[in-house]
């Protein structure tokens, strides 16, 4: 076979696999995008509680 048979299989390859992952994002994403859609999943109102700078509140 000529180089330019190899060269057009390693792209054919390559751009499979490229697609491939593509896709499979775009469905993982939709998906997640599904579930934080969902009325089951608890959310909090905005503002109801203050941030956590990851620190433990001394006792009082």
């Amino acid at each position: 076979m000529s180089d330019h048979i190899f060269g057009m299989l390693d792209m054919a390859v390559v751009g499979i696999v490229v697609f491939g992952l593509g896709i499979w994002q775009l469905v993982s994403i939709n998906r997640e995008i599904g579930r934080d859609r969902s009325p089951e999943r608890p959310r909090h109102p905005v503002g109801e509680h203050g941030l956590d700078d990851g620190r433990a509140k001394p006792p009082e």
